[in-house]
């Protein structure tokens, strides 16, 4: 018996060997059953929740109490542009695993926090903070009338 056969070296090479460079569940071919691992009724509950207002951000923790740095920016990001807090809700994800789960399945996106204006997903914090220094995101929340209306404006003047 050959002693080498059974080296350290090379059980690694045949381990490598027999494994694939790459997942295959990760392939585009598996994606749409990646999708399907959303329940019908975890989909309806998002689906009802993003339309509960203009504005809807799935965070971790609440407004007042941001549990991630991620969150607090895009709070800080919202205040910041001047949404009305009559037209914005939050959920808070971190008390349902399952709507954790499903809203990243939901959008497509890996990450929390997640914006939706009129129900349509917006993006993350990186996104927001993109939009939010080149000002697409101000005119973006402007054309969806979702910001405070200022003092003085024309809907608050009395007209002659």
């Amino acid at each position: 018996m050959n002693p080498a056969m059974f080296s350290r070296s090379a059980i690694s090479a045949a381990g490598q060997a027999l494994r694939p460079r790459r997942n295959p569940l990760l392939s585009p071919r598996f994606a749409a059953l990646q999708k399907a691992f959303i329940s019908s009724e975890t989909r309806k509950a998002i689906d009802k929740a993003v339309g509960t207002a203009p504005v809807v951000l799935f965070m971790k923790g609440t407004p007042e109490t941001p549990q991630c740095g991620f969150s607090r920016a895009s709070i800080q990001i919202l205040g910041l542009q001047g949404v009305d807090p009559q037209k914005f809700t939050a959920f808070n994800v971190l008390e349902d695993e399952e709507l954790r789960a499903g809203i990243k399945e939901y959008s497509d996106w890996p990450t929390i926090p997640q914006l939706y204006v009129n129900n349509e997903f917006v993006g993350g914090t990186d996104i927001m903070m993109s939009m939010h220094q080149d000002g697409s995101l101000a005119k973006l929340l402007e054309e969806k009338d979702v910001l405070v209306e200022a003092e003085g404006s024309e809907a608050s003047t009395p007209s002659p």
